[in-house]
């Protein structure tokens, strides 16, 4: 089944705002516990301490603390990342080699894991006008995601076209478990996530989706239970940004200083 997601630019307008609201309310408290975990790993070092048997205990303790101050402070920086007003800068990109690179770094954690990437990119496929950083980034999560849903011993496969309409397209599809139907309404759901505790935010497809719209694009997924899953990404050939979506945005000069 294909689904696409629902555009609603006020909803993620107000989604933007509270998000940097919250990032920068969760910012300042972890700050602080970082500075406590510093002050406790600091007093674990005295004579005194060291000497008492739930010493290790305690060091374990910290330890796991700073681990999920680790994971709040990804969140957060997810969270500014989707509230922050990037202005694509538009270039012309060879997609299929952007895909080829990208394809070679995953490559790399997926073979450990008996899992192969196939291409089938289309030769004659046109120069895209679009921001390749944002590009790079979405299709990467989607690389990733689809390595983490094998995975063990499966393939993906990553596919261009160009469609009679002037839009250039990216599949990437794995033969993983594939997502449930009640699953698939809400995948680009912020805070959704069928990953386990600590393996995902909920902010990827989002973020994902966000940058896709911004580009004048769009992003869908087909899946069937139990044997595969599909997302395409769908990207004009001219470059047709969507400037509705732009409010108070960064200035960026060049499409390297994000890179």
């Amino acid at each position: 089944m294909r689904k696409e997601p629902d555009t609603a630019p006020e909803v993620f307008l107000s989604l933007d705002q509270l998000s940097g609201e919250i990032a920068h309310e969760i910012n300042n408290p972890l700050g602080i516990i970082v500075q406590e975990i510093e002050w406790i790993q600091h007093l674990l070092k005295s004579d005194t301490l060291t000497e008492c048997r739930e010493a290790e205990d305690l060091k374990d303790s910290v330890r796991e603390i700073e681990a999920q101050v680790q994971r709040c402070k990804v969140i957060v920086q997810r969270l500014l990342s989707l509230a922050r007003q990037i202005e694509p800068v538009l270039q012309a990109v060879n997609v299929n080699a952007l895909a080829e690179k990208l394809i070679a770094l995953v490559s790399i954690e997926a073979r450990e894991k008996n899992i192969s990437i196939q291409n089938r990119l289309k030769p004659d496929l046109p120069v895209v006008y679009t921001d390749p950083p944002l590009v790079r980034q979405v299709l990467l999560h989607l690389l990733v995601n689809a390595v983490q849903a094998i995975e063990r011993d499966g393939i993906i496969t990553v596919t261009t076209s160009a469609t009679p309409d002037g839009f250039a397209e990216v599949a990437v599809e794995d033969n993983g478990c594939g997502i449930p139907q009640q699953n698939l309404e809400k995948i680009f759901t912020p805070f959704f996530t069928t990953k386990p505790e600590g393996k995902g935010t909920g902010l990827g497809l989002v973020t994902c989706r966000k940058i896709i719209e911004r580009l004048g694009g769009r992003i869908s997924v087909q899946s069937e239970m139990g044997k595969c899953t599909m997302f395409t990404v769908r990207l004009p050939l001219t470059g047709q940004v969507d400037k509705e979506d732009f409010h108070d945005v960064e200035q960026t000069k060049s499409a390297d200083s994000r890179r």
